[in-house]
């Protein structure tokens, strides 16, 4: 009671299943909760291009321009090709839906799998990295960034389980607070630089480990393209938006990207104007913040809007992940639970699997953003190279009105998006990348392996026309007791009302107990006839088991039917206190062919 009390005031009361058209998401809503996760990198995106040009000095640093053009034209390929995914595929399931439909089932679950593991490190990077921008305003809090993540991640959580409209409805004003914030850092900061006014950061003495080479450059860009994650959220979820769905999806699509390019080239132009470079203890939009707003209340604003864009880009990744896994279990590759309804008509099932293999994960990398940024753009370049080749494929087979130019854009997808997968890979390999190939496989293997035995189940249970079970010739009662009780006698009581022969069945652990309970049997037994099996080790279990045993050996056509007595205590707590043997007995029962569980309880009032 008390635990369905905690779920009702956490999650909410129960919607109607006929509720599930008004839990769509309008295209504002929309564009809050499956754009924060690309617009989000825009604030680690600028920092990750610097670390990497800052080792072949200050000089290197002009290279960021260039290189965040070539990623800017990654992302109008992206958007342009991902459009025409959301009218193609409007069922959604995005890269893993295009890939089964042109290339077969490899190459899908192999997309499925990159994307799944980029939705888990998409939670956690942006946990991680909101939680850097408060530690860069409040430093006395950095010793405690993994507990606060581990916070923001329940939250997230939970919300979530509210429902779709309810979390898009509450994280809606943040994630357009925080992009304003942004839009209007800068805003401020290109007017001030357009004038003259902007303050630079005097260079550091940043002596070169690196020399500049193409290496170099190809790692820089590697990095940067972390600014592209998020985009195919979109064209996985369509099924999300309110009617038409693929026209609203592409509306959306069309203004996620163009605050995602503004932003990125606005922090990339303003960090190279002003001459900043990357510090361990604060980041590079924290130190744009400072120099254009001043260290006092609107500095302070701007971090905090900073942190909620992103925190809640792990939002992105709870209204994914669960469509995706609910798709992989409808065709099942994954268990049935994840394509059930919770109370709240979301996949609840998804999100809490994903909230917990989030925190683990941030508690393996103790909340560093740099640490688990390698791993992050892996999966996400394998399923954008799959979904724009599977494209190109069905262009080629399906032809249809404009084919051509639509054929041109996914190949340019391809092309590009599977070039940057070859260079990320490469340079990303010995950095942490090598660890989501291995995932990959994993979770490719544990897909066919849930998919045979779903397959080896519906063989097994199927009926056919000249096969039907063969029917019991008897049936055997047993009630296991060990007193004299009401808690028996109604299990008496049920079992004289069921056909078939009964028996009660003792184990003589104790000659006195035994002779009392035999007396005691006598008068309440009902003419049930009460068999005493010995137990010379004192092994109760052991003892009943071979009895039930022996019943299924002499005759192979008899089923044997269990009831057992079972008291259920008033309160949860008391539960310790009852039943332990009753439940090793259902357990060491539950897998033996012909044998049937009936479990008679007795409430107890207090």
């Amino acid at each position: 009671m008390a635990t369905m009390l905690l779920k009702r005031w956490l999650v909410g009361d129960p919607l109607k299943s006929t509720q599930a058209a008004h839990q769509r998401l309008s295209k504002t809503i929309a564009l809050a909760i499956f754009s924060s996760n690309a617009i989000s990198s825009v604030a680690y995106a600028t920092e990750e291009i610097l670390l990497v040009l800052i080792l072949a000095g200050i000089a290197a640093v002009a290279w960021s321009i260039p290189i965040s053009l070539a990623i800017l034209f990654l992302i109008v390929i992206l958007t342009i090709s991902y459009r025409q995914i959301i009218y193609e595929y409007p069922e959604g399931g995005g890269a893993y839906v295009v890939a089964r439909h042109n290339f077969g089932e490899q190459p899908a679950l192999i997309g499925a799998a990159a994307l799944m593991i980029d939705y888990v490190l998409t939670v956690a990077v942006s946990v991680a990295a909101g939680i850097a921008a408060l530690t860069s305003a409040v430093p006395s809090l950095f010793e405690h960034r993994v507990a606060l993540g581990l916070a923001a991640i329940i939250f997230i959580v939970v919300i979530n389980l509210r429902g779709v409209r309810e979390s898009g409805t509450v994280f809606a004003f943040p994630t357009y607070f925080a992009i304003g914030a942004l839009g209007v850092m800068v805003g401020i900061g290109s007017i001030q630089a357009f004038y003259g006014q902007s303050t630079s950061v005097s260079p550091g003495h940043q002596t070169a480990v690196e020399e500049l080479t193409l290496f170099l450059i190809l790692r820089t860009f590697a990095a940067g393209c972390t600014a592209v994650t998020g985009m195919e959220v979109v064209s996985n979820s369509v099924k999300a938006f309110r009617r038409p769905e693929s026209q609203n999806a592409s509306v959306t699509m069309i203004w996620m990207s163009l605050i995602l390019a503004s932003l990125f080239m606005g922090i990339t132009f303003l960090a190279y104007h002003v001459g900043i470079q990357p510090k361990t203890d604060e980041t590079i939009i924290s130190q744009l913040a400072r120099l254009t707003f001043g260290t006092g209340a609107l500095y302070y604003a701007f971090q905090i809007g900073t942190m909620l864009l992103l925190v809640l880009a792990a939002n992105s990744a709870f209204a994914a992940f669960p469509q995706l896994a609910s798709i992989l279990a409808r065709d099942g590759y994954m268990p049935r639970q994840m394509a059930t309804f919770g109370d709240r008509l979301v996949f609840s099932n998804g999100i809490v699997v994903l909230g917990v293999i989030a925190c683990f994960l941030l508690i393996l990398f103790h909340g560093d953003t740099h640490a688990l940024i390698p791993l992050y753009a892996i999966g996400v370049f394998i399923s954008f190279t799959l979904a724009q080749s599977g494209m190109v494929r069905q262009w080629l087979t399906k032809k249809g009105p404009h084919w051509q130019t639509k054929l041109i854009v996914n190949g340019v997808g391809a092309v590009t998006t599977g070039i940057a997968f070859i260079i990320i890979a490469t340079t990303k390999f010995t950095h942490g990348a090598w660890i989501v190939f291995v995932l990959i496989f994993i979770l490719v293997l544990m897909f066919r392996s849930i998919r045979s035995h779903y397959k080896a189940v519906t063989e097994q249970i199927s009926l056919t026309r000249d096969h039907r079970p063969p029917l019991p010739r008897r049936n055997v009662v047993v009630i296991p007791i060990n007193g004299v009780n009401q808690a028996v006698i109604r299990a008496v009581d049920y079992a004289r009302s069921r056909p078939g022969e009964i028996q009660a069945v003792m184990v003589d652990v104790d000659a006195e107990s035994t002779a009392r309970i035999q007396i005691q049997w006598a008068q309440w037994g009902c003419g049930v006839r009460l068999s005493v099996l010995p137990c010379p080790y004192r092994s109760v279990l052991s003892s009943f088991l071979d009895y039930v045993e022996e019943l299924l050996k002499k005759e192979p056509d008899t089923w044997v039917t269990v009831v057992i007595p079972e008291i259920l205590p008033a309160h949860w707590w008391q539960g310790i206190l009852h039943n332990q043997r009753a439940l090793l007995l259902k357990t060491a029962l539950l897998f033996k062919e012909r044998v049937i569980l009936t479990d008679v309880p007795f409430h107890l009032k207090r």
